[in-house]
């Protein structure tokens, strides 16, 4: 625990300055980096012919729906062709139509689940055309969303989207990247465009050894929140995470982004609300959603911890000593804490990464990536998880708001019908994906020729696939037999409606309070930027699982867990 303590302590040291530089980025405050930056944007609006007139909420989402289209559509044909195509020293041919669907939508909506394996499924071409392209633009599209969002609640224009998307890769995604792949390089990570080379290995075997550029595609990997490895193992393979200081570095990479978005929410609502004078690390607003988020990512890695750290009672009956823990799927070099700690940050910041084989991990210890999932505002991804939790925000305001018999408001504007019915809708649609693909799954033969693992666990397996795929996660349990039509298909329908249309509602609700008159606040105006609030919202969040989620997760990890221990 001391392990993982400081390694939070760190993030919370580098979170605070990224945030701030990150508010700056997003109000077009003045930055240290503009003499440089300013340049490059300009040339890219000149050639780009993109005229930066703030836009209203529709147009906004009109244009990144469209934007995102016309990548998917090219990046599909990338795909089908690869084998025809350059950079393919490994001859690997065209990829199979509903994977290569699958494939495209997962990577456009930032989720990056992979029904594939990197090293024998893509050519040189697609890695950088599409996988590493699409990290970029998907991470870019997240964030200037989020922004935009933030900005309509604080009583800003909602800005441009294409500024944003070139603001946000220049300055922030491009150079952060960067800097971890450096790091990567340094460590031992491999970046180059070589054929693979085979070995003759210590036990007389022969073995293929992938190459090509994984440090490049490591790093925006994390730093987008993506999580698609280059190879089949992810990070849990030495190329890609071959050292202790890479693992912090990735998972400092994955953490400081969506941490940051809170601390850069703070400080434009502080602005709006104080005027541009002295102001907290966090900004009040921003304090009370990042302590919400972190209370509930730390009972996760708890009780991720504690599961794990407790062993198997099944393999200690047959004779193999747990005193350790179970170490299962885990690579000895990371350990419990590393392992616990990864497992609870790649799905609570919706990365995906993985750093040991999460279908090996303990029932309980499974439950806490599968629920921070299902919540899907335990800090998110790239500023998708700040809009969540916000969506939850005004959910507790509209409650309070009904047992204290007062209008409810938040941040000055009254929260009125047409604002809870978006938000009814948005925190519906992502258990209705989740739950409704898991229903068909275990009531179909496509979806039940997948199952690999008899009862409870294979429950746990189907619900982690559509829960990784709603949530734009991209981890799996990778005990299903996925990479067929109905697998691919249903998971990419469940990607694709748990990224964009959650995104609209929420860009609508901003535009709908960015319209209302501000109103004055009086003694009964709730308060939401205090310690009870925190505690308020922390509950509502578990409250809202509660009631959707756990009969599910009753029947997988939870039942799992009990014949594990309490057997009859």
């Amino acid at each position: 625990m001391f392990q993982i303590m400081m390694t939070l302590l760190i993030y919370m040291i580098l979170v605070i300055p990224i945030g701030i530089y990150l508010y700056h980025v997003a109000a077009k405050q003045k930055t240290f980096a503009d003499p440089v930056f300013d340049r490059i944007d300009n040339l890219i609006y000149r050639v780009c012919r993109i005229n930066r007139e703030s836009m209203n909420w529709k147009v906004y989402a009109l244009n990144l729906i469209m934007t995102n289209a016309v990548m998917i559509l090219i990046g599909y044909v990338v795909l089908r062709a690869q084998g025809l195509l350059m950079l393919n020293p490994n001859g690997i041919g065209a990829m199979e139509p509903t994977l290569s669907y699958n494939t495209i939508i997962s990577f456009m909506t930032n989720t990056n689940l992979q029904h594939y394996s990197g090293e024998s499924g893509l050519s040189y071409l697609s890695q950088v055309a599409v996988i590493i392209f699409m990290m970029f633009t998907s991470a870019a599209t997240g964030y200037s969303a989020c922004m935009a969002f933030c900005r309509g609640l604080s009583g800003r224009p909602m800005g441009n989207f294409y500024e944003d998307m070139v603001r946000n890769t220049t300055r922030i995604l491009i150079p952060l990247s960067f800097i971890v792949g450096l790091i990567l390089i340094w460590q031992g990570t491999p970046q180059n465009f070589q054929t693979n080379f085979t070995v003759h290995t210590l036990e007389g075997k022969w073995q293929d050894i992938a190459t090509g550029p994984i440090a490049a595609l490591e790093s925006i990997k994390h730093v987008g929140t993506n999580g698609g490895g280059f190879l089949g193992a992810n990070s849990s393979t030495p190329l890609e995470n071959p050292t202790i200081i890479t693992n912090l570095a990735e998972l400092y990479s994955m953490m400081i982004l969506p941490g940051a978005c809170v601390i850069a929410f703070g400080h434009m609502i502080a602005d709006r609300r104080r005027g541009t004078g002295k102001k907290t690390v966090f900004g009040s607003q921003g304090r009370t959603v990042f302590a919400a988020m972190a209370i509930i990512f730390l009972i996760g890695i708890v009780v991720c911890y504690t599961a794990e750290k407790a062993g198997n009672p099944i393999l200690a009956g047959v004779g193999l000593n747990q005193s350790m823990g179970s170490y299962e799927g885990k690579e000895v070099r990371f350990g419990i804490a590393q392992s616990a700690l990864f497992t609870t940050t790649t799905t609570s910041f919706t990365t995906g990464t993985v750093n040991n084989m999460h279908d090996t991990l303990t029932p309980l210890g499974g439950m806490v990536p599968l629920l921070h999932m299902m919540l899907n505002c335990v800090f998110g991804g790239k500023g998708v998880g700040l809009m969540n939790m916000i969506m939850y925000v005004i959910l507790a305001v509209f409650l309070c708001g009904l047992m204290i018999g007062r209008t409810p408001e938040y941040l000055g504007k009254k929260i009125e019908g047409k604002e809870m019915k978006l938000v009814a809708i948005c925190l519906i649609v992502h258990p209705l994906l989740i739950l409704g693909f898991s229903a068909l799954a275990v009531a179909t033969p496509g979806g039940l020729a997948g199952i690999t693992n008899p009862g409870f666990h294979g429950l746990t397996q189907v619900l982690y696939e559509y829960g990784s795929s709603a949530a734009n996660n991209g981890s799996g349990f990778e005990g299903l037999a996925d990479n067929t039509a109905f697998w691919n298909i249903t998971a990419g329908l469940a990607m694709y409606f748990g990224r964009f249309p959650a995104i609209i509602i929420q860009l609508a609700i901003a535009g709908s309070i960015l319209a209302k008159r501000r109103v004055n606040e009086t003694i009964g105006t709730l308060r939401t930027d205090n310690v009870i609030f925190t505690l308020i919202l922390v509950f509502i969040v578990y409250i809202f699982a509660a009631l959707t989620f756990f009969p599910a997760l009753a029947l997988g990890p939870v039942a799992e867990h009990l014949t594990n221990w309490f057997p009859l």
